[in-house]
């Protein structure tokens, strides 16, 4: 047995920058929190070192290994959360399904979902513990080693998100096979979209156990359904899996906010801010100011610097990031990019970018 694996989820060091979780809950903090999607990345020559020659979901399964990689960013720069190295398609493989990771390709299903009657292949019943188990030493390890210096985030990725990369077989541009299901076969896209809620939520809840502060729903294929489609076959589930995992923390006493990023779903901005989610995560396409008054004070925002802000000169990162603060204010916001770090991006600029958060917004707070 691994040392690792004597870890348990409690006697955690105390916590001593909280900004981020008070931002979530619209507190009054004295910087504005910030952190990137996929700071942990491509981009880090660290990360690129560790995981060379080593497959990709074989790192995700080697908690040690997602600790590592999940603490070198906080190591370079004074991020005021980590997330946990891993991965959403963990849950479509806890289901049954063969994923790989293909060079060159990206996420890769060998046998995707072609017609309903394939729906029989997927574990009904899912033992998250013993499935994803993985990650949940992977939290509790990395909360230990983090020492308190930031909380630490879990994440899932969201049913239809999910759902689309089971279908297409991998990344796609149109989604076309996905989109033809909930056209084609709309009860058998409901069990699918209700059986990985399921999952979701029982996985949710164990990274809560297992030390994670805060949640993160990725609904990263929002922006590939139109409003009426995401309202039947995206938002009643997002809203479900933020109301079932409340109920469940809330019986054990205990608060966690969940942010809900649906990319590219702007045009669901204000349903999204009334789905039991503390935060909404916001891409680069929509305006600071309009986001404030659609969502109506109802939730605070998080995002939404281009990521490509980042190959500008380091003053023009710094002016990006005034902007963008003074369109969102400095209450009830985290700062981060639109989407995650690209893997040619210079490490100095992402550093250019948390210093310019911090500088600018404790400048705002303090002429209030």
């Amino acid at each position: 047995m691994n040392k690792d694996d004597l870890i348990l989820p409690k006697d955690f060091p105390q916590l001593q920058n909280d900004t981020f979780l008070r931002a979530a809950r619209g507190e009054e903090t004295e910087h504005v929190p910030v952190w990137c999607m996929r700071q942990a990345g491509r981009y880090l020559p660290e990360f690129r070192e560790s995981r060379a020659g080593k497959d990709f979901f074989e790192t995700c399964q080697t908690p040690a290994a997602c600790c590592e990689l999940t603490l070198q960013p906080l190591r370079r720069f004074p991020f005021d959360a980590a997330i946990i190295f891993s991965d959403i398609l963990v849950v479509p493989q806890a289901m049954g399904m063969d994923v790989q990771m293909v060079a060159g390709k990206g996420p890769t299903f060998p046998e995707p979902l072609k017609e309903p009657e394939d729906l029989q292949r997927l574990r009904v019943k899912v033992d998250v513990g013993k499935e994803l188990g993985y990650v949940f030493k992977a939290i509790t390890l990395t909360r230990h080693k983090i020492e308190g210096k930031v909380p630490l985030i879990g994440f899932t990725g969201a049913p239809w998100t999910l759902m689309s990369y089971m279908i297409e077989g991998g990344g796609s541009n149109t989604h076309s096979k996905a989109k033809r299901w909930l056209y084609r076969h709309p009860e058998a896209s409901h069990m699918l979209l209700r059986m990985l809620t399921d999952v979701i939520v029982e996985y949710l809840l164990g990274q809560v156990a297992a030390g994670a502060q805060a949640l993160q729903v990725f609904e990263s294929h929002a922006g590939i359904l139109g409003p009426v489609e995401f309202k039947e076959f995206a938002l009643p589930y997002l809203r479900d899996i933020a109301r079932r995992v409340k109920d469940k923390l809330k019986e054990a006493g205990q608060d966690v906010p969940m942010i809900v990023f649906a990319k590219d779903g702007h045009y669901a901005l204000e349903d999204l801010s009334q789905s039991h989610y503390e935060v909404v995560g916001l891409d680069w396409t929509i305006d600071p100011q309009s986001a404030r008054e659609r969502t109506g004070g109802k939730v605070s925002l998080q995002g939404n610097m281009d990521p490509c802000a980042l190959y500008a000169p380091k003053e023009r990162i710094s002016d990006i990031v005034k902007k963008m603060l003074e369109g969102f204010g400095t209450r009830a916001y985290i700062a981060n990019l639109g989407h995650g770090l690209y893997p040619d991006m210079d490490p100095e600029s992402v550093g250019a970018f948390v210093e310019a958060v911090h500088t600018h917004s404790r400048q705002m707070i303090k002429q209030k």
